[in-house]
């Protein structure tokens, strides 16, 4: 496995800035955020690249020739894990849609849920899959017993993969969830200061609403998207428990202190999402 260092993290966030050709059409512009684990001063950090184009998975296996070479979303149930660096993704909605194989040539391992109820996040370029190209060109070591369904087939080479919960998943089990970089949209349900709002929980009884703190953007970072009441954006961000003292010293936060008062009372020991971006949510409408 490709050791995974700063050099790369930047070279990919560049690389995703350039958006390959255009949308599907009835979907709009996708600025889903896609979480990049990286190392900081010994701690995980998010990181969401800018916009790229969201699909279905039913699109990339039906309408692969206008997909090819283009960087994708796209965000469902794992369904077959094929190999440490492999699994299938499907649209179970729509009845007969052919499996897609993604493979993980982030340099980063990564661990499907084990709950089927998980969706994750890939994002990576659309391409029929030659098992002998792949391995060339992502230094992959594959076994071709296990690939040769798959030949020729449509697959997306990803460069990111995240969990992407629903946010009264992350609240119902957060130590599941701590520690790792995630991909989580929901409606926004509460605004309670310039950088801190909840997402709303409404699909899990007895499930709490999402605190998400926001972090000061670096430099060089998109726009963040307005926080309004109501509106249904993507975050991505590191799951933290709410301890005011860790918060503050690894954390750029802007927060006041009546802010941090208050929420220290309501939240603490609770799990709090620190976002690196809010994105306006593009799930297609049949994801969401």
């Amino acid at each position: 496995m490709t050791r995974y260092t700063n050099s790369n993290h930047n070279s990919f966030t560049q690389k995703l800035w350039k958006v390959n050709g255009a949308l599907p059409t009835g979907i709009a512009l996708a600025l889903m955020a896609l979480v990049l684990p990286a190392c900081t001063n010994g701690r995980q950090e998010a990181a969401a690249p800018p916009a790229t184009g969201n699909v279905t998975t039913k699109e990339v296996a039906n309408e692969t020739n206008r997909l090819i070479g283009q960087t994708v979303t796209i965000r469902s149930e794992p369904i077959k894990k094929i190999a440490p660096n492999t699994f299938t993704v499907s649209d179970e909605q729509f009845f007969g849609t052919e499996s897609i194989l993604v493979v993980n040539a982030s340099g980063t391992p990564f661990t499907l849920p084990t709950d089927n109820d998980v969706e994750v996040q890939v994002t990576g370029q659309v391409r029929n899959f030659v098992l002998a190209d792949v391995e060339r060109e992502f230094d992959l070591d594959l076994k071709p017993e296990l690939y040769a369904e798959y030949e020729n087939k449509p697959a997306v080479v990803a460069q990111a993969i995240a969990l992407a919960p629903e946010p009264g998943k992350v609240t119902e089990d957060p130590q599941r969830y701590y520690g790792k970089p995630l991909a989580v949209t929901g409606k926004i349900e509460e605004v309670t200061g310039p950088n801190a709002f909840t997402l709303d929980e409404d699909q899990l009884l007895g499930a709490t609403d999402l605190l998400v703190l926001r972090a000061n953007p670096k430099a060089g970072a998109p726009t963040p998207a307005a926080i309004e009441d109501g509106k249904t954006v993507a975050v991505t961000g590191v799951l933290r428990p709410f301890v005011v003292a860790d918060l503050d010293r690894e954390y750029d936060l802007t927060w006041d202190l009546g802010l941090q008062r208050k929420l220290e009372a309501e939240y603490r020991q609770k799990p709090v999402l620190i976002a690196d971006a809010v994105y306006p949510s593009a799930i297609p409408d049949v994801r969401k």
